[in-house]
């Protein structure tokens, strides 16, 4: 199809400023921006007064298995993105051999939902990715190398250091699924098996990553009190191993921490000083989501699912559980501390049986359940096979602003789609033009775009994508500067954003008025063959 988009202002997501012209599509592509006259095309879409720019990326993303039950992923194209980075937090779909499907399912069911509508056999990157490709997606996807699986694979799910034979099979593996196009390696340092790893093991294989011009996405190992430790570990992995870092959901939980941001922009700009390459993303909201699991000691995870169901079962080792979680030192990132049991609220659940503590805090559960609030998260983790989400609340808007304004600094959602998710999933991308473009001008229109589109694009070599320039691929958005925003709140968070106009996807639309279309044109964006 040849598209004419006429009379719009044109956000190319470079940061420059806007000009109202017209834009072309022939096919996939671009063809040409500037003056057009209007023979010869299929369609002439007038634009005038709304803002045409490149589709927002996600660049953390939880629609990994999501993606294959509904291949339009209607939250994330209502809210105009078109392109999703999957394989997050470093435990995802592959790779996964088959001697550890039934465990992995259970460890991902808290962030990624579960199903037997798919075959879990893929075993692979490559598998998967086929897997995507052959049943059609609306957004482009790419995938991270998640190192838990990766770990898995090589030494299983136990807590145990990485041997020099371990870390060459670990490399073995990266790199056998780095040649399957991934942009590079995930891993989120809460969750098992990634924990267990040291920096010995980060460095060696993001050296791996660096050698192929990866990046390396993490969630680092503290977001809460030990986060200035934790950041230096990072920074020395960049600097030891030359990779390129990217930190997940960039923030700083409970306001005993608050106070340490100033030195975490220090230690920002003297590793950028270094040479360090160092991005970051962020949701522009003040709670975040995950595992209800999460707020567990991390022993209690060792060995995966069964084994934590078998501790939680133990009175003892709960007891052991629930003293080591109301402890002053926890000594790892300890939710409850940081965000009070008022401050969790249970997002999904794996059974019906438990449908009503969806949207209720821990203390609302315990007086459901009449039980002492930790008892009652217990006992639901435990009946629902881990299978819980929540969303927890940690931040400060003030945070929110002064990380949004950071030149490393790009957009995700990191929404959890199951459930009775975080609004983030339905508005993260509508909410920052709303918050903090029109209501407090923070940022210009054009550098809000230009982290939603042209920033992400470079950190994750997603070529010719992120801009509206002649030859790119026609991933194009057109929305009302002055309508549109955010809807879902945390307790009806499943509402679609207002003022996305059209989105296109590779030159094919795929939502036209508050209407998806039946297209699927998204591609699998492949390291070096995203053609």
């Amino acid at each position: 199809m040849k598209l004419l988009i006429k009379n719009g202002t044109i956000i190319d997501g470079t940061g420059n400023p806007g000009v109202q012209t017209d834009i072309a599509v022939s096919g996939t592509r671009i063809s040409a921006i500037g003056s057009i006259p209007p023979e010869g095309f299929d369609r002439i879409m007038d634009a005038r007064g709304k803002v045409v720019c490149p589709g927002f990326i996600d660049t953390h993303s939880h629609s990994d298995l999501q993606i294959l039950l509904d291949p339009q992923v209607p939250p994330k194209i209502y809210q105009g993105i078109t392109t999703e980075i999957l394989g997050q937090d470093g435990i995802a779909m592959a790779p996964l051999p088959v001697l550890f499907i039934e465990s992995w399912r259970k460890n991902l069911a808290g962030l990624s939902g579960e199903t037997d509508a798919i075959d879990w056999t893929y075993e692979t990157t490559a598998g998967y990715l086929g897997l995507l490709e052959n049943r059609g997606l609306a957004p482009n996807a790419g995938y991270l190398v998640p190192h838990g699986n990766v770990r898995m694979e090589a030494m299983g799910l136990g807590n145990t250091p990485a041997t020099s034979r371990d870390l060459e099979t670990m490399k073995t593996i990266l790199n056998r699924e780095m040649d399957a196009g991934a942009l590079g390696l995930s891993t989120g340092l809460i969750y098992i098996p990634c924990a267990y790893a040291d920096t010995r093991e980060l460095i060696e294989l993001c050296r791996v990553v660096a050698h192929r011009d990866g990046v390396f996405v993490i969630h680092q190992r503290s977001e809460a009190d030990g986060i200035i430790s934790s950041m230096e570990e990072v920074i020395r992995i960049g600097e030891e191993s030359g990779v390129k870092i990217h930190f997940s959901h960039m923030k700083v939980c409970g306001k005993d921490n608050w106070d340490k941001l100033p030195l975490i922009f220090k230690l920002l700009d003297e590793a950028a000083d270094k040479g360090v390459r160092i991005s970051f993303d962020q949701y522009p909201y003040v709670a975040g989501s995950t595992m209800l699991g999460a707020i567990l000691p991390p022993w209690a995870h060792e060995g995966g699912t069964e084994r934590l169901l078998e501790r939680l079962s133990d009175p003892a080792l709960r007891e052991k559980m629930i003293r080591q979680i109301t402890s002053d030192k926890a000594g790892w990132d300890n939710f409850v501390s940081f965000a009070g049991l008022s401050g969790i609220f249970i997002t999904s659940t794996k059974t019906r049986k438990n449908q009503a503590v969806i949207g209720k805090n821990l203390v609302e559960i315990g007086e459901m359940t009449g039980k002492d609030p930790l008892e009652a998260a217990l006992d639901l983790l435990l009946e629902e096979e881990n299978a819980v989400g929540m969303v927890d609340f940690y931040g400060k808007e003030d945070h929110v602003v002064e990380f949004l304004c950071r030149p490393e600094q790009n957009v995700c959602t990191d929404g959890l789609l199951g459930g009775k998710p975080h609004p983030r999933v339905y508005g993260a991308f509508p909410r920052v033009i709303s918050e903090y473009v029109r209501k407090r001008p923070v940022l210009t229109m054009e550098m809000a775009v230009h982290k939603m589109t042209g920033k992400p694009a470079k950190v994750f070599h997603l070529e010719d994508r992120g801009l509206l320039k002649k030859g790119h691929y026609a991933d194009i958005l057109i929305f009302d500067p002055d309508t549109i925003c955010d809807r879902g709140t945390y307790e009806v968070p499943d509402q679609f954003p207002d003022g996305i106009c059209m989105v296109m996807v590779n030159g094919s639309i795929v939502l036209e008025n508050g209407t998806l279309t039946q297209n699927l044109p998204g591609h699998v964006l492949r390291m070096n063959q995203q053609a």
